[in-house]
């Protein structure tokens, strides 16, 4: 086949646009103090910090809180590009840790995630309530760099995942406002982690 001129105009514009996408740097990471704590497969770590350092991601200040540590199986994961929320955290990791990382439990429930919650339900439940409460949260996370996102973008329901990064609160220029809980303890509103991550291992 012949390929007429406006043809080859169009197919030497697509290339070019794709180069020209392809070499566009990315993003700086943001700059962070590094996590020195690590958590285990039972329980995530925790570290408060005292001194509350903020840093600045686009219109936003992120006051860092907490260090934070996990190693969990991701239950269900939830893709957000709409609402405010998603400017800075593009999805929500369902998270399961002690006993809801053994497939065997994980694999009794049915998990839903809409609207930023986290929805479990179970037949019959293969461990107290009390441990599915306190063994698996919701949690809302922000990389800190395009390397996070990608590492992040690529996990999915039932893979293993372990990563580092701080508990924050992050404000709006405007005086919008997201918290994140501070205790593995809580449930309902307020009760899920708002995860700046910094290293996915």
């Amino acid at each position: 086949m012949i390929l007429r001129p406006w043809q080859w105009l169009l197919v030497v514009l697509l290339v070019a646009g794709f180069w020209l996408v392809r070499m566009e740097p990315p993003e700086p990471a943001l700059e962070t103090p590094l996590v020195s704590i690590s958590a285990s497969p039972e329980l995530p770590g925790q570290r408060m910090l005292s001194n509350a350092p903020s840093i600045r991601k686009d219109e936003y200040q992120l006051r860092l809180l907490a260090e934070f540590a996990i190693d969990a199986r991701i239950l269900a994961r939830e893709d957000y590009s709409f609402g405010r929320e998603s400017d800075l955290s593009p999805w929500d990791f369902a998270l399961g840790w002690g006993d809801m990382a053994r497939p065997e439990v994980a694999d009794k429930f049915s998990i839903r995630q809409s609207g930023r919650w986290y929805y479990w339900r179970s037949e019959q439940l293969p461990i107290p309530r009390r441990a599915v409460e306190t063994s698996s949260a919701n949690m809302h996370l922000v990389p800190a760099s395009d390397e996070v996102r990608d590492q992040l973008e690529a996990l999915d329901e039932g893979d293993e995942i372990s990563f580092k990064g701080f508990l924050i609160e992050a404000r709006g220029d405007d005086g919008w406002r997201w918290r994140s809980s501070l205790t593995r303890e809580d449930t309902g509103d307020g009760a899920c982690e708002l995860i700046l991550v910094t290293e996915v291992l």
